[in-house]
């Protein structure tokens, strides 16, 4: 008489997603050197570009209203960043394999991780645009403007921390993936995120005329200054769509190829 394998079914709804968020979550309470990092940056260089080098790219001192976005959208990839070695951590030491054993979904592993980071980083942006407010920023949105600013920050995280969750899984070693997120951090400095793309190289305005970052900034900073979108936002979305959704196919194809799972 042969042993029949006995098949556990596999966790119904979000059950398996939420437990994933709450692990993730409390690692991050427990890594709270990793919050404090993706907080005191962006707010040392929104500090160092208002009263360093403000002054002499915008004598008129309105240079913090202009820089803020772009410092969000940094805030947003210091904070994404510390995913790709969180999932790293995950492969390297061993728990996705027992995460194999269990009856839930490939899937809800780097969901857990994606939505806290998701909820880290607009406490951390959250905090950065509180300390804007108090060095002189001055929107003059109103309550949409703000809700509009607030989704599009908040889709933008989402769709760079799934990149960088798929880049944890494609790393070979946490020290890797955080060497791959500090490239794609550079990536603000070539927008319109400090100055404006008139004032660059003519052989550089394109390139950052026709990156993702550009066009979101400009969308932030229109809809928190009442000025005219044009159509960014649409580009916006477009974008960070795309990025959504080449970074989830890539992060389930690399889950299953590194986890064993067909």
């Amino acid at each position: 008489m042969t042993t029949a394998a006995v098949l556990r079914p596999r966790i119904g709804g979000i059950t398996a997603e939420a437990v994933f968020v709450k692990r993730s979550l409390t690692h991050s309470l427990r890594d709270g050197e990793s919050l404090l990092m993706a907080i005191m940056l962006p707010v040392l260089l929104m500090l160092m570009f208002t009263f360093v080098f403000g002054g002499a790219i915008d004598p008129s001192g309105d240079y913090v209203d202009y820089v803020v976005p772009g410092i969000i959208l940094l805030c947003a990839g210091f904070g994404a960043a510390t995913t790709a070695v969180y999932v790293a951590n995950d492969m390297r030491n061993g728990v996705i394999d027992r995460f194999r054993t269990m009856p839930v979904r490939s899937s809800a592993v780097l969901t857990g991780h994606v939505v806290a980071s998701l909820v880290r980083n607009l406490v951390a942006t959250s905090v950065v645009i509180g300390v804007a407010l108090l060095v002189g920023f001055r929107p003059t949105a109103d309550a949409w403007g703000w809700l509009g600013a607030f989704a599009v920050i908040a889709i933008y995280i989402l769709a760079i921390t799934y990149l960088f969750a798929a880049i944890g899984l494609a790393a070979g070693s946490p020290e890797a993936a955080s060497g791959y997120g500090f490239i794609i951090l550079f990536v603000p400095y070539l927008s319109s995120a400090f100055v404006p793309v008139a004032t660059m190289p003519e052989w550089l305005r394109p390139i950052a005329e026709y990156q993702p970052v550009t066009p979101i900034i400009e969308t932030i900073r229109g809809l928190l200054f009442g000025m005219p979108l044009g159509g960014r936002p649409v580009l916006t979305l477009i974008w960070c769509a795309g990025i959504l959704a080449v970074s989830v196919a890539w992060g389930a194809w690399l889950f299953r190829r590194k986890a064993g799972r067909r």
